[in-house]
């Protein structure tokens, strides 16, 4: 059996405590250190050391940093009639939702006279991020770059790891350039969150980067949102995870397909089942084994399954108090009239309701976004959105009456506070004489 079933109730609070636990994030002192100085060397060498890196750690020995239109030619030409089908029809239903959230500006009289408004911008430049590693990644080009595009980014750039042969990988091309991606360039890792945080001479700096990554990745992407001289980032990033809430009428091969599907990502991955149900329990964990010997890359789920876990609760409201203290990435409802448990849900990158709903729809082409807070960041973070490639800004004008009707409480808010200069900015328009 890949992972083991425990009863919620014959657990004390450090064993529950201890079977939540998620896989620990690769976060050392010697990833830090090596980070940092692959930052360095980005900063004082620029795209000579991005050339490096991409030999030492890609294999790939090139000259040109930047995907030029026969690269994308080729690309296009790589992809079949399917599958550049598949990748409209995401990019469609993608963009379909994510133009919804465009926010609108506001505007509002709080008293007569004083008029205060709210208008959004799009970020100036903005970096995406697309990994490699085991597997190429086109959808991720497509979650990033689509609300980028939407919200009218003048600068959209993407980077990702060069191939052995100095090409990047053609479905990430395609998928991006369709995206609405101005710019493509051939690096990755650590190096690549170093150039577009601070520039090369080849690579635009922007202003904030967003996309996945692997551990170097993430600490690069948390050393430069604390340099005031960097870049900001989207959301803090952990291993891929999912939660499946499951009653005792739902379907076994369902589930355990849900829970194989994220715990092929990564062997740092996490999939936790919770069911009011001992029956489904055993039957789960029967199906999840007869599944992984069916996958391509099942040592790599089977690595995960080792800190995953089966647990079985008294009810399902039980389920909803556990998985808000846990705060999934993914969540998945299959219980009878799921809809009816969402007022109750609280903590979740993104909630998959009913048998009919696998967590990889939203993963490629359901139209919501797969960038999500993950590690239980989302108790206080949100998936990836339009509003997160634009930022606010507030206004506001007074005619002399509203400044008449305000002028006391500012006066004497500023007393309050001993600033002088405060009070007379509007004491001293007043005394002139309208």
């Amino acid at each position: 059996m890949s992972f083991g079933i425990h009863t919620w109730s014959e657990l004390t609070a450090t064993e529950r405590l201890a079977l939540l636990q998620r896989p620990a994030v690769a976060g050392d002192a010697a990833i830090r250190d090596g980070t940092a100085a692959i930052i360095d060397e980005v900063r004082r060498g620029g795209d000579a050391a991005l050339r490096q890196f991409n030999q030492r750690f890609d294999g790939a020995d090139f000259t040109g940093l930047k995907v030029g239109e026969d690269e994308i030619d080729r690309a296009q030409e790589a992809m079949s009639p399917p599958q550049l089908a598949a990748i409209d029809l995401a990019i469609r239903n993608v963009r379909s939702f994510h133009r919804a959230q465009l926010p609108e500006s506001i505007r509002v009289e709080t008293m007569a006279g004083v008029v205060c408004e709210r208008h959004s911008h799009a970020i100036d430049a903005v970096g995406l991020y697309v990994p490699a590693g085991t597997a190429p990644l086109p959808s991720a080009a497509i979650m990033l770059a689509v609300p980028a595009d939407i919200a009218g980014c003048p600068i959209r750039i993407l980077c990702t790891p060069p191939r052995t042969d100095g090409t990047a990988d053609p479905a990430v091309i395609v998928a991006a350039t369709r995206s609405g991606v101005n710019d493509i360039f051939k690096v990755g890792g650590a190096q690549a969150i170093a150039a577009m945080a601070y520039g090369t001479q080849s690579v635009p700096r922007v202003c904030k980067i967003f996309g996945p990554g692997n551990a170097w990745v993430t600490c690069a992407k948390t050393l430069v949102s604390g340099d005031p001289s960097g870049a900001a980032i989207d959301m803090p990033a952990g291993p891929s995870e999912v939660l499946v809430i499951a009653d005792g009428k739902a379907n076994p091969e369902f589930v355990a397909s849900d829970l194989l599907s994220q715990a092929e990502h990564g062997t740092d991955s996490q999939v936790i089942l919770l069911t009011n149900s001992g029956q489904l329990a055993a039957a789960v964990a029967m199906e999840v084994d007869e599944q992984l010997r069916a996958l391509s890359r099942a040592d790599i789920a089977a690595e995960a399954l080792k800190s995953s876990r089966i647990l079985v609760v008294d009810s399902i409201a039980e389920a909803i108090t556990v998985s808000n203290d846990y705060a999934p990435e993914h969540l998945i409802l299959q219980v009878v009239d799921p809809r009816s448990l969402l007022p109750q849900l609280r903590n979740a990158g993104s909630v998959f309701l009913g048998q009919w709903t696998p967590e990889s729809v939203g993963d490629y082409c359901s139209g919501t976004n797969h960038v999500l807070p993950t590690y239980g960041f989302a108790r206080t973070y949100s998936g990836l959105g339009v509003d997160q490639f634009m930022r606010q800004m507030t206004v506001q004008e007074l005619s002399r009456e509203g400044l008449e009707n305000l002028g006391d409480a500012v006066v004497s808010l500023a007393g309050l506070e001993g600033l002088d200069g405060h009070a007379a900015a509007v004491t001293r328009r007043l005394k002139v004489s309208s």
